[in-house]
């Protein structure tokens, strides 16, 4: 146990505008917007700026509004905000509109062993937001359709569907990667006069400057930390680096539909007419995805020469017109179908459709023929049952009446159950019927006794006999041959048969046309670097097995299944859109929850059996009121997880890579420093980072797992004061540090 120490809080800012929880005094002088403004609105206040195809005067009438920096307070909150109780909102909105707004004033620098780390105060926050949400406005529906990243609507599992559903027949591609670079002062000087060409307002391209000058927006290019919620990382470095890469985007929209254009010049019918057979036509196309900063370009029907070409052209395009450092080394040209390629942190390879739909294996079929005759056996076994129940009914109903009517002269009844009786008996003799019918044996029989031998069909007997019962004849022969006739039978069974067939062969010859002919996009998840990653948190030890770890042991029952739960979520709902997901629900079910169950058996060192008896598998836990709470997602819910979610999540790095331990403290409480939080029932927890714990190196590729992000070092060992709903949200992932104030933290000795 922790024993109570002695917390200092540390002094970092020079003036009081500095302190993210100052309660302003002074009385508004203006009412105070109380709901938060749709996107719609937004928009609409944004265009009512907008003359002579430019966006004017955004910073003194959008971004100084009361409601729209109430409503990017909101925003960036995950309770109803009230930013006047934590900084004097008039104050900032007449520093924007008079042009007084201090950047500096409002940041806080972080010291490390590498490079300090600038974070905003939560005032500064909000400007930033807002500044987003204008820029939002300004830029979404200008920017291309294979734009993804900071758009809503426009995430990860959205452009792995565009991949899947319609990226066709691709033969080769590239991924453009870049040399891990900071946007300098040109790159910051060429953003700005992009934004420039659709906004006329210069304190808003100087306010933007101003940020790139203190530190506060920092876009590392080649990195690991762009889109994770990391602290370090900005919610508007995602929408600024889509206003840089729109020229680019708009120069290879114009590639695609020039290649597209050429190509459908090419009438497929003439070469069929020449060549007096059937040709499988495919035409040039190219196709381009870009995430922030990860760009995939792909051709279909072209020749690796013109791969290479358009490689060469979107290099010098970047490099030239963006002044990029692309790292042309790993920016190679793959084969589609020979070659796996990773993208937005996946694995890509074009494969026939029947790798992504395989048929039934013949142990399968047989499975399945054996299941279907089981079912069969099951249902005759039911019918009867319930006939043999209906023959033991009927008898005892029948002795009942029989002795009833011995007995007395008649039945007298209150109410009349005729009609009740009657529906009952109707529909015991439909099923009957039916059952009959459907067997051709027994209406053969029927047949055979009805027709034949009957002296009704001679025709010196049918003259003598009256019309009408020679008709009434005729007509039951007709209907006998309608509903018993066995050849009609046997036809309409053999013509089901025969359809049956001929659509599984239809349907064999075209999935072996389409296995020659085309090719689909599979997507899988990276078993080797998430196996690495479960090896490197030591979630398993050298034999692959479940083990214990250590240094979660100081934390609470419901907090260690919560970390363990916020690993589990964010894999599950980052990977729902791959091939081989079945493999990553192995993992979360196998490895993650026994991992879970050995560190909490040895906390309160007992037993594996012990613990699942008292958590049981789902790891369940209960709170004050004695209600079961479960965390972790359950075997059933992994069970039925799949491809169905569209949603942008955020990878697993922000929460694998972070703990945070509870501290005693005699210290009085304080504000909780999550965004717009006014409860004071905190308590202090420290922050331990896995690179520090475990005493890695993440510049080192072959210890550190490839592509995870690192939270910067610089709040290793830092105290927060959080609320017990709010720390529980950043153990299960719900929250990042981008949530919460970091500039509020507070060192102990």
């Amino acid at each position: 146990m922790i024993a109570s120490v002695c917390l200092r809080r540390i002094i970092k800012t020079p003036s009081k505008s500095h302190s993210p929880k100052l309660h302003s005094t002074v009385e508004p002088q203006q009412q105070q917007p109380r709901e938060a403004l749709t996107r719609t609105q937004v928009k609409t206040l944004v265009l009512n700026n907008y003359t002579n195809a430019n966006f004017t005067n955004l910073i003194q009438n959008v971004v100084a509004s009361p409601a729209v920096l109430f409503t990017a307070s909101h925003n960036i909150s995950a309770t109803p905000s009230r930013p006047h109780r934590f900084f004097n909102f008039d104050s900032l909105v007449q520093e924007l509109r008079q042009n007084r707004f201090d950047v500096a004033a409002c940041c806080v620098s972080l010291k490390s062993s590498t490079s300090p780390l600038v974070l905003p105060n939560l005032k500064l926050k909000v400007v930033i937001e807002a500044l987003r949400m204008v820029l939002e406005a300004v830029y979404d529906e200008r920017f291309v359709t294979f734009s993804y990243g900071g758009r809503v609507g426009m995430g990860r599992h959205t452009a792995i569907r565009y991949l899947k559903n319609t990226v066709q027949n691709p033969t080769w591609w590239f991924t453009v990667r870049f040399k891990p670079h900071k946007f300098q002062h040109a790159h910051v000087n060429n953003l700005c006069s992009f934004i420039q060409r659709k906004v006329k307002d210069f304190h808003f391209i100087h306010l933007i400057k101003k940020l790139f000058e203190c530190n506060v927006l920092v876009i590392e290019l080649g990195g690991s930390s762009l889109g994770k919620g990391f602290p370090q990382e900005s919610g508007l470095c995602s929408i600024l680096m889509n206003v840089y890469f729109d020229g680019f985007d708009k120069e290879i929209q114009q590639t695609r539909l020039r290649e597209n254009q050429e190509s459908h010049e090419l009438n497929p019918n003439i070469v069929d007419s020449r060549l007096g057979f059937h040709v499988f036509y495919k035409p040039v196309k190219v196709y381009a995805v870009r995430y922030l900063d990860e760009i995939l370009v792909a051709t279909s029907g072209g020749s690796k020469l013109m791969a290479m070409d358009l490689k060469m052209k979107v290099v010098k395009t970047l490099e030239l017109g963006l002044s990029l450092r692309v790292d042309k080394l790993n920016t190679a040209i793959h084969s589609a179908v020979s070659e796996k390629i990773e993208f937005l942190g996946m694995e890509l390879q074009a494969v026939p459709p029947s790798v992504l739909c395989p048929p039934m294996a013949e142990k399968a079929i047989r499975a399945r023929k054996k299941y279907l005759r089981q079912k069969e056996v099951r249902a005759l076994e039911f019918r009867n049952a319930r006939a043999r129940n209906r023959r033991i009914l009927g008898l005892k109903i029948f002795n009942h009446l029989y002795k009833k009517m011995k007995q007395s002269d008649g039945f007298k009844f209150d109410f009349s159950i005729e009609n009740e009786v009657w529906e009952i008996f109707k529909s015991w003799a439909d099923e009957v019927a039916q059952e009959f019918l459907g067997s051709v044996d027994e209406c053969q029989e029927w047949h055979r006794s009805l027709t034949a031998g009957d002296f009704l069909s001679l025709r010196h007997i049918r003259n003598q006999l009256p019309p009408e019962l020679v008709d009434a004849y005729d007509n039951f022969q007709e209907q006998v041959d309608k509903h018993l006739n066995p050849v009609k039978l046997k036809k309409v069974i053999e013509d089901k048969e025969r359809r049956q067939t001929q659509k599984e062969e239809q349907k064999y010859s075209k999935g072996t046309v389409e296995d020659l002919t085309r090719f689909c996009t599979k997507v899988d998840a990276p078993v080797l670097l998430i196996r690495k990653a479960v090896r490197l948190v030591a979630f398993t030890n050298d034999m692959g097995r479940p083990r214990p770890i250590e240094f979660l042991v100081a934390l609470e029952d419901a907090d260690i299944i919560k970390w363990y739960a916020g690993i589990a979520r964010r894999w599950l709902d980052f990977y729902c859109c791959c091939h081989n997901f079945k493999v990553v629900k192995t993992i979360v079910s196998y490895h993650l929850r026994f991992s879970c169950i050995l560190t909490l058996a040895e906390k309160h060192e007992s037993t594996k059996r012990e613990t699942i008896k008292h958590f049981s598998k789902d790891l369940k836990v209960y709170d004050m009121n004695g209600n079961d709470e479960v965390s972790f997602p359950t075997e059933r819910e992994v069970k039925m997880m799949g491809d169905r979610n569209l949603s942008d999540p955020k990878p697993v790095d922000g929460v694998l890579s972070l703990a945070i331990v509870r501290l005693a403290s005699d210290e009085p409480p304080t504000n909780c420093i999550a965004h717009f939080c006014d409860k004071t029932t905190t308590v202090f927890y420290r922050v331990r980072l896995l690179q520090n714990s475990l005493n890695v190196n993440p510049l080192e590729s072959e210890k550190w797992v490839q592509g995870m992000g690192v939270i910067h070092e610089s709040l290793n060992q830092k105290c927060f004061p959080l609320c017990t709903d709010h720390v529980h949200d950043l153990y299960s992932g719900r929250i990042t540090l981008q949530d919460i104030d970091c500039t509020s933290y507070v060192d102990v000795d």
